[in-house]
């Protein structure tokens, strides 16, 4: 079953505006990328996110569809050392 993402036109901006779940998506993409990057296991961030790898499973499956807190990703953005900013390109 394949997830499709909403848009709507926006006709004031004559734009597509997408919704919250594409969002999410380039967040747990960009998660799992910049760590396999820095080489560390679901477990490794967990441990230095201190919450469990469950939960970091949980991000980075978009079929689980977890969603998080700016906090955590604040928290996940320290331990790979890059900036917040990042997780949204």
């Amino acid at each position: 079953m394949s997830i499709k993402y909403k848009k709507r036109y926006n006709i004031r901006n004559k734009s597509y505006i997408n919704d919250d779940e594409y969002y999410y998506r380039i967040i747990r993409n960009n998660i799992k990328k910049y760590r396999l990057e820095k080489n560390l296991t679901q477990q490794e961030l967990a441990d230095m996110i201190e919450m469990s790898r469950e939960y970091v499973c949980d991000i980075e499956n978009e079929k689980r569809g977890k969603h998080l807190t700016i906090a955590t990703l604040g928290r996940i953005a320290e331990a790979l050392n890059i900036d917040i900013t990042d997780f949204f390109k």
